[in-house]
């Protein structure tokens, strides 16, 4: 799948047969940042979707809100506006997502938030989440020390601001022990299991262990420890802004979707520079580009509006 420079360029060629508010160039940048993970079916059908969104709402042009509802579409399957959740379930995923959010924004090397949402749709039942993404090449133990941190933080969160614990934190502590054993028996961060490295066969099947019994109580002693270690420091981060879990809980609960801008308001820019731009450092320059061209062009007119509708691309079946 492509990186976020293929999905730049990606996005630009089927951008170009759009009408859109603003130059393909634009736009092609910060989509790529909203997308990762998206191969480049996934990108016609974001930039289909949304030519289909401007189209129902009879707009003439397509805006960033049209492609933000069509990544939601790709991302999530359709809205199930009829999905009833009762208020608890709600308020305890409200408050599991402001813990992942508020850790990874305080964390240097996780991923910021680009938007929550609490409404059910097709395949995410209870809504769901996307983060600015690092997708770098190498990975150094401190990095997937703060990621594991931020991905306990929804667990964290329900534990310090609810008092109880839930199952909706069964995937993230799935991802948190493959990443784990990972580190420990396969990328030689461990000083006790040592320079030894053990990958798991990509089919799953393999008839021995290359390792003793020992060896292997050794990794998973150090596993348990290390995401001890990696839980209690989340709690602590949790506990510290504690006071700012529950603004973004009860924000979310209100307007069941949270952008970016909504954490900063609340939460402050993150505290951390960088050498070279970010992920992060290129959508939030889009986010400054497009507010000012808002109050340069309040009216979001452009010269090639003439009244036709958009242009839809080639269709390509979600």
């Amino acid at each position: 799948k492509p990186d976020i420079k293929g999905r730049d360029q990606i996005f630009r060629i089927y951008l170009s047969k759009l009408k859109l508010d603003h130059e393909a160039s634009f736009y092609s940048q910060r989509l790529a940042a909203l997308t990762p993970g998206f191969a480049g079916a996934d990108i016609a059908n974001v930039c289909n979707e949304a030519a289909l969104i401007a189209a129902r709402n009879e707009s003439t042009i397509i805006t960033m809100q049209h492609f933000e509802s069509a990544i939601d579409r790709v991302i999530g399957g359709l809205e199930k506006k009829n999905k009833v959740i009762s208020k608890l379930e709600r308020r305890t995923v409200a408050y599991h997502e402001s813990g992942h959010a508020v850790a990874g924004w305080f964390l240097e090397h996780a991923e910021p938030l680009l938007k929550v949402t609490i409404v059910p749709r097709g395949t995410a039942a209870l809504g769901f989440a996307q983060y600015v993404p690092n997708e770098n090449l190498l990975m150094t133990k401190e990095q997937l020390f703060d990621v594991t941190c931020m991905t306990l933080g929804g667990r964290a969160a329900e534990q310090v601001l609810i008092g109880r614990i839930s199952t909706g934190a069964q995937n993230d502590l799935e991802k948190v022990t493959k990443m784990t054993y990972a580190q420990v028996a396969v990328y030689g961060f461990s000083d006790k299991v040592g320079l030894l490295s053990f990958p798991q066969r990509d089919d799953g099947f393999e008839m021995s262990k290359p390792y003793s019994s020992k060896t292997a109580a050794i990794i998973d002693t150090e596993v348990r420890e290390w995401v001890s270690k990696a839980y209690e420091r989340t709690v602590q981060l949790i506990e510290k802004h504690k006071e700012h879990v529950a603004q973004i809980a009860e924000l979310l609960l209100e307007k069941e979707v949270l952008h970016q801008e909504d954490l900063v308001r609340v939460l402050g820019e993150r505290p951390f520079k960088s050498l070279e731009p970010t992920n992060y450092d290129i959508f939030k320059q889009g986010f400054e580009e497009e507010n000012k061209e808002r109050k340069d062009n309040p009216e979001n007119k452009t010269v090639e509006d003439n009244g036709s509708p958009p242009v839809v691309p080639e269709v390509v079946p979600l």
